[in-house]
């Protein structure tokens, strides 16, 4: 069994979630790249180093759930940190900002776009939870960290002088609405157990989601991910925080 701290990252062969894993070997731990095409993982874990291991996992998909979570027992035997970074904001090329908040209004969003979104932003991270906590259950310390955004806040949502608020939408945005009132019942649930869970914002970040049109680096957007990660048993549990705006509202 490898004895080096493991870490798990979804979604970790681009973008924010291939700068966490970056970030977390720096910091000691074998990272498990989560990729849904094993040979982007494979190459991104090039990229990342000799302790990084790439691992086929679509979020979506229980066959390769199942099979993520007993490669991660047979081989490694522990999960101390598992960060849940896979996640989309449409299935559409190209579309983002105000586009996306005004074809994504209640009446007027695609049914299937909505559930395709949610699948892997809401069901697609409750199913990787389901499969992995035996294995965090029997690490100590173990930390789950939730890629949120500031766009699911309800709060912000309903401020009317908030610059999110004309951006709040039913399908990108209510998906991390959900994933944040998942986030505080798993904290809850295993609190009792040690296990640490929070939700992070990392901002308006330039990567593929946001047509690279975002304001933020990767570097600026693993930041908070990577700080939770890394803290020990007397972290805190059930937040809702950013790397400079500190803790978010609901």
């Amino acid at each position: 069994m490898d004895e080096m701290p493991i870490s798990l990252v979804t979604g970790a062969n681009q973008g924010i979630g291939l700068q966490i894993a970056k970030d977390l070997t720096l910091a000691g731990f074998r990272v498990l790249i989560g990729s849904r095409n094993l040979t982007r993982g494979e190459a991104a874990a090039c990229q990342v180093g000799p302790s990084a291991t790439a691992l086929q996992l679509d979020v979506t998909d229980p066959v390769s759930i199942t099979a993520a979570a007993a490669r991660i027992q047979d081989e490694f035997g522990r999960l101390d940190v598992l960060v849940q970074n896979a996640a989309i904001a449409t299935t559409r090329e190209g579309v983002n900002g105000p586009e996306l908040a005004m074809t994504n209004r209640p009446s007027v969003v695609s049914i299937n776009e909505m559930r395709a979104v949610w699948d892997t932003n809401v069901f697609g991270v409750l199913a990787v939870y389901q499969a992995m906590l035996p294995i965090l259950r029997a690490t100590p310390g173990a930390r789950i960290i939730n890629m949120s955004s500031g766009m699911g806040s309800l709060t912000l949502a309903s401020d009317p002088q908030s610059p999110l608020r004309p951006l709040f939408e039913v399908s990108y945005s209510g998906s991390k609405t959900a994933l944040n009132a998942l986030t505080v019942a798993m904290a809850m649930e295993l609190e009792p157990e040690g296990i640490r869970v929070n939700a992070v914002s990392p901002g308006y970040t330039s990567t593929r989601m946001t047509s690279f049109e975002g304001v933020d680096s990767v570097e600026q957007g693993a930041v908070e991910a990577v700080r939770l990660a890394l803290l020990g048993a007397d972290a805190p549990t059930g937040g809702f925080t950013h790397a400079t705006l500190g803790t978010l509202p609901w």
